[in-house]
């Protein structure tokens, strides 16, 4: 923590990163979680998830423990800025909180307060101090959606002699795919406790429909503009190809307009600047008031409207895939029945994106062929809104995660648990 103290200095000072909720990242409990000021919140669910894709993930579960636990309340942590926004939107201000850092002063006194029964943590957060203080205070464990990417697997596998250790205080693993299954026992999990049960982002259901959704439609149809090139969760050299692509789709599009949404908000300047040097007409989402889009780009500088902003889309383009930083994914613009493209860096979805290959459902484009395959899509309308249709067909014959992992953790709601339970699991392990 003192060595990397100026690093996150900077991201405190430069992009308010991690200024929010600092209090509670740091063991103050909100008096919010407690029924009343000074008095535990009953019997407890905890659920973690880390950012936006975490909490859309696990919002279909948080609904059916709250109807199948009504003893309980369910209570939702994040890390991000952004996962706390949607999370309070999704679970109420009341039922949501940051998380605490991986330091006991910070841990106990959420411990203490909450005394949760099971705590559900989301993909793959593995933090040695709270899994250990949680266990040993009789809390069940049980990580869902679990999976270990192409690019943090050799990580944990160098690191397996600790993960053993830390990994025994989880009671139950409900990973994505077989695939993840051999992984985490391979850092140390045990086959016993580790079941398959799917990809909870499959049973997504689509956003709710967005003011801003259907005003930019009336633009839209009102001026003839199209068609549209949606491009979500782009990172740091990713808009100016993209941007190059769609000055060539406007050759023969001269009224197309492309909607980007950058993935991280602290960029949203950054790229409203390189628009503008490429004299492309834009508009801020923030600040758009019905103008004419034909042509121009829609800039959205805003958080939790993308998966909506993807039902406008003749063709969505999935980021974080052109540049090697694992891509996105690609389940949002499924949902709605639109063409996708992604680039060709996508080991972070390495499943779901082979999935959707298999059923001819996703075209994949490095980035000299991005042009190309973008301007092909949009000449053949057949085979455009075919490959929609694939795509929304194979994300529903995925359904089912949801309910499978609600039937595994009901095992680990029980009345009550013996805090030494902890030890003699350790004790088992040493």
């Amino acid at each position: 923590m003192l060595l990397s103290l100026p690093y996150w200095l900077y991201q405190i000072l430069r992009h308010g990163k991690y200024r929010s909720g600092l209090a509670e990242r740091m063991g103050k409990v909100p008096v919010r979680l407690a029924s009343g000021a000074g008095e535990r919140p009953g019997r407890v669910i905890w659920v973690h998830a880390v950012s936006v894709g975490e909490v859309l993930a696990v919002s279909g579960l948080v609904a059916q423990m709250r109807q199948n636990f009504p003893q309980h309340r369910v209570l939702v942590s994040t890390t991000t800025d952004t996962g706390q926004d949607l999370a309070r939107k999704r679970f109420g201000e009341e039922n949501v909180f940051y998380f605490p850092m991986d330091f006991a002063f910070a841990i106990r006194p959420y411990l203490r307060a909450l005394q949760p029964e099971l705590i559900v943590l989301a993909e793959t957060e593995f933090w040695p101090n709270f899994l250990n203080l949680a266990d040993a205070g009789g809390a069940r464990i049980a990580v869902v959606n679990a999976r270990l990417s192409d690019r943090s697997w050799p990580s944990y596998r160098r690191f397996r002699w600790a993960l053993r250790r830390m990994l025994v205080h989880v009671d139950l693993f409900l990973a994505q795919t077989a695939e993840d299954s051999a992984r985490l026992q391979s850092i140390g999990a045990e086959a016993a406790r580790i079941q398959v049960t799917g990809n909870l982002k499959f049973d997504v259901s689509l956003p709710t429909p967005s003011p801003i959704v259907e005003s930019l439609r009336r633009s839209l149809a009102a001026e003839g503009a199209g068609p549209v090139l949606v491009c979500g969760s782009t990172v740091d050299g990713e808009e100016p190809p993209l941007l190059k692509a769609f000055e060539h789709l406007r050759v023969g599009h001269p009224r197309a307009v492309m909607i980007l949404a950058p993935r991280h908000p602290e960029r949203f300047d950054d790229v409203a600047i390189l628009i503008q040097q490429l004299g492309i007409r834009s508009f801020r989402r923030s600040q758009w008031q019905g103008e004419p889009l034909a042509g121009a780009v829609l800039l959205v500088d805003t958080i939790g409207e993308l998966a909506a902003l993807y039902a406008l889309a003749d063709v969505a383009f999935v980021g974080g895939s052109l540049v090697p930083r694992g891509g996105h994914n690609i389940i949002e613009p499924a949902q709605h029945g639109v063409a996708i493209v992604t680039g060709n860096h996508t080991e972070n979805f390495r499943d779901i994106v082979a999935l959707f290959q298999n059923h001819d459902a996703v075209r994949i484009a490095t980035l000299a062929e991005l042009p190309l395959t973008l301007m092909q899509l949009l000449a053949d309308d057949s085979e455009r809104q075919a490959l929609g249709r694939r795509a929304e067909q194979t994300m529903r014959s995925q359904a089912g995660a949801t309910q499978r992992t609600m039937t595994a953790l009901k095992t680990l709601v029980t009345e009550h648990r013996d805090p030494l339970g902890a030890q003699s699991k350790a004790a088992h392990t040493d």
